[in-house]
């Protein structure tokens, strides 16, 4: 049987990536002066608005224009454009206190469940879908910021759907590709810079093939994008930013928010725990389910799925699991090292999948492997 997948990427001029990389240049440019800082910034980028709100502790006032100004020329918007709206203030003191205790200890930031997934389909232990729709908006920024894309704006999405037999990837179905383009550069130079110079790279190790289906700018002229045409805001691309919806996702943003908030490091903790375990070959999939409530530092409950692919029982994986790491808030800090200022390079393209990035080393794949044999023979 037949089963089609898709996924779906952004590129960084969407207006919802826009708030989100926005949102993180301002947790890293806080946290790279002040790493005790709290912050959680929320994003709303409307017509010739950046309007910042939410809640930000770290002992002095931030230079919120300047920062701004910085992220929308990086993504490739003129600053000029834009006014810049402060409604920002300082955390709870009852969620500061339930956090931080008087013993020193680091209670979650918030409760809620967060999900991690690995797979061997792809070098990035990604879904393939997911992989290739990330491919062509990276392809896509990097030719416009190169100036080998002429005619091309910020703002874009595309889409991938591949058809699997027996959860094998056989071929891909449809390529979707949504694209901003300046006025005078007609829909079918659109779809030659997309076709000849954005998917061959993409698509170099899983080409298409002569009945895959190419769909261009399908709604037709692309030229009002970003903020002007869309309202763009924090949290709003979970999928875009996680696994493209192959698994649940707790619905915890993660853009604007220090590792305090387990929301986010606690997803990425998951994250490497589950790489970890598929890099082991205990497992072709995985999933690591991690449970908080706010201010207690253990998590109320931790499961690993692996989909019927483990070489092991999942229970063992578990207590592997539950053994080899440490799943307090401050040690997950500690050991990804969270509170340095790398936050920008994870908004656009998915927060998986980079190799520069801690959570996504499998350097505790062997532990895994000696841990899980030496808990099946006591």
């Amino acid at each position: 049987m037949i089963r089609t997948l898709t996924a779906e990427s952004v590129c960084a001029g969407h207006p919802d990536k826009l708030a989100d990389y926005i949102a993180d240049c301002v947790l890293d440019a806080i946290i790279g002066d002040n790493p005790e800082a709290r912050v959680a910034c929320e994003v709303l980028a409307a017509q010739n608005d950046i309007i910042l709100a939410g809640e930000i502790t770290c002992g002095y006032k931030p230079d919120y224009k300047t920062i701004v100004g910085a992220a929308l020329c990086d993504v490739g918007y003129d600053p000029a454009g834009f006014n810049v709206i402060d409604h920002i203030t300082t955390q709870s003191p009852d969620i500061a206190g339930g956090v931080t205790k008087e013993n020193g200890e680091l209670g979650a930031g918030d409760q809620g469940t967060v999900y991690g997934y690995a797979t061997n389909e792809t070098k990035e232990f990604l879904p393939l879908p997911l992989v290739l729709a990330h491919r062509i908006c990276y392809r896509l920024d990097l030719l416009r910021n190169v100036k080998e894309a002429d005619g091309l704006l910020p703002d874009g999405k595309a889409q991938v759907s591949v058809e699997y037999i027996g959860g094998e990837a056989l071929r891909v179905k449809t390529v979707v590709v949504s694209v901003q383009h300046r006025e005078d550069i007609g829909q079918e130079e659109v779809r030659r810079i997309v076709v000849e110079k954005i998917l061959p790279a993409a698509f170099l190790d899983f080409p298409l093939d002569e009945n895959t289906e190419i769909l261009v700018n399908p709604s037709g002229r692309f030229v009002r994008g970003g903020p002007q045409a869309d309202t763009g805001l924090t949290g709003r691309k979970l999928m875009v930013d996680t696994y493209g919806g192959f698994v649940p996702h707790g619905g915890g943003a993660f853009s604007g928010k220090d590792p305090t908030k387990v929301d986010r490091s606690g997803a990425y903790m998951a994250r490497y725990i589950a790489k970890n375990i598929v890099a082991a070959n205990l497992a072709s999939r995985c999933k690591v389910s991690i449970s908080y409530a706010i201010g207690v530092a253990e998590p109320v409950a931790v499961d690993v799925d692996t989909f019927c692919t483990g070489t092991v029982n999942d229970e063992v994986l578990s207590h592997a699991v539950k053994e080899i790491f440490d799943l307090r808030p401050a040690a997950i800090i500690k050991a990804l090292d969270l509170t340095a200022p790398i936050y920008f390079t994870t908004s656009c393209y998915g927060h998986f999948g980079k190799p520069e990035l801690t959570w996504e080393q499998t350097d505790k794949a062997a532990l895994l492997l000696e841990t899980v044999k030496r808990g099946r023979t006591v």
